[in-house]
């Protein structure tokens, strides 16, 4: 695979696949027109990709961005539309970039055509064809007429095999993958192939069917499993515990007991649990035991007793990788856990610990109780990490080495 530095990009169209899914808020403004209700209410994901397009900027590349925004299922959906995001990058740049409200066509051609060096354009969302998810190889073909050297630095979409993530860049002799792109796979590969010991995963969230394949695929490099959130009620009822009215994945029961059977002491789970009469911030609250939940209560976070074990056993850890809250954070009856341990991850990380975060739920955690500085990553992509810590090959990376 080469590297975005062994490209020659001066005087080059680079058709730039980025990840610019990013939240939008309406405008109180009411002066502005309907075309221009919305803005960019998160530009995380636009900061993260601007060392890469500030590069092909300065090495005289004439830069056209293309990336998805939401699920508009294929059709034109203006409250989706990339124009908001287009404005936002104007202003981090300090320049015009000019949007096109479309994808694909003559009009884009002629518009690529018509570039000069350090130009930079946004293409409408790329979901607004149909086509895009198909991985159609005729709209990707469309794409590729844009472009003369082709870069993914859109980590986040990397397990999709879209038309603009993997079809078109089997169209391309010369293409690579941006510096975002390098970074996640730098710290997601080496932090599973060799990572400094004692190494420490932290696996939560509300879905174990999410995590079964990556637990499966840590165990080979990890010292400990820390299991947290909605999806430790599966195992514990794999175990024949009480889990009163928590979620659970009844399918998936079976396939815990073999995980843990597999393990042995390599997976922890939480010995008590904060639950709660009701999913509701203002639930009633007590601590249970993990092994008897009440009847008509569900578990909302690990207790103190866990967290303190977790934090215990956390202590000594050279590598962390945490993927998933410990309870519903987002209720601050029940945020408890989750603000504990980042709390001292934070304070590990400050210490030189690697520390690395992913999943979207998490990054919020992170960021709520204001950790995210001490952190030496937080991945932007919470499928495509995921998938890869489960050893999977993701197809948009595998194509750039084709």
């Amino acid at each position: 695979m080469k590297s975005l530095k062994d490209l020659d990009l001066k005087g080059k169209r680079v058709l730039m696949r980025v990840d610019f899914n990013v939240p939008l808020k309406e405008s109180r403004d009411w002066k502005v027109p309907p075309t221009a209700l919305y803005r960019v209410a998160d530009d995380t994901r636009i900061q993260a990709a601007l060392p890469t397009i500030k590069y092909c900027i300065e090495k005289g590349g004439k830069l056209i961005l293309m990336s998805h925004l939401g699920r508009p299922k294929g059709k034109i959906d203006l409250s989706l539309s990339l124009k908001p995001v287009a404005e936002r990058l104007s202003e981090l740049l300090g320049k015009d970039v000019r949007f096109m409200p479309c994808c694909v066509g003559e009009e884009n051609e002629k518009a690529s055509k018509e570039m000069q060096e350090g130009d930079v354009m946004l293409l409408e969302n790329t979901r607004f064809h149909s086509e895009e998810k198909n991985n159609d190889p005729e709209y990707a073909k469309k794409l590729a007429k844009l472009g003369d050297v082709y870069v993914n630095d859109a980590f986040g979409a990397a397990h999709r095999a879209h038309a603009s993530t993997e079809g078109v860049a089997h169209l391309f002799e010369e293409k690579s993958p941006g510096f975002l792109m390098e970074k996640e796979l730098k710290y997601l590969k080496d932090a599973l192939q060799s990572p400094e010991r004692p190494f420490i995963a932290i696996l939560g969230g509300a879905k174990v069917g999410d995590k079964l394949g990556v637990i499966d695929n840590l165990l080979k490099s990890v010292d400990k499993i820390l299991i947290g959130g909605g999806m430790a009620f599966t195992f514990f009822k794999s175990l024949g515990y009480s889990i009163g009215d928590s979620i659970l994945e009844e399918d998936k029961v079976g396939l815990t007991k073999e995980l843990l059977d597999k393990a042995g002491e390599k997976i922890m789970l939480p010995e008590d649990i904060v639950a709660g009469d009701k999913f509701e911030a203002t639930a009633d609250s007590k601590y249970v035991n993990a092994k008897s939940i009440p009847h008509n209560w569900r578990g909302m976070d690990i207790g103190k007793s866990t967290v303190k074990k977790y934090i215990d056993e956390l202590k000594s850890a050279k590598t962390i990788i945490w993927n998933g809250p410990m309870g519903v954070f987002e209720f601050n009856k029940f945020a408890y856990g989750t603000k504990a341990l980042a709390d001292f991850i934070g304070k590990l990380g400050r210490k030189g610990v690697t520390i690395i975060v992913g999943g979207g739920d998490t990054v919020s955690a992170v960021k709520k109780f204001r950790i995210d500085r001490f952190l030496t990553h937080v991945s932007t992509g919470g499928g495509a990490s995921l998938e890869l810590l489960a050893g999977k090959e993701l197809p948009a990376i595998r194509v750039l080495s084709t």
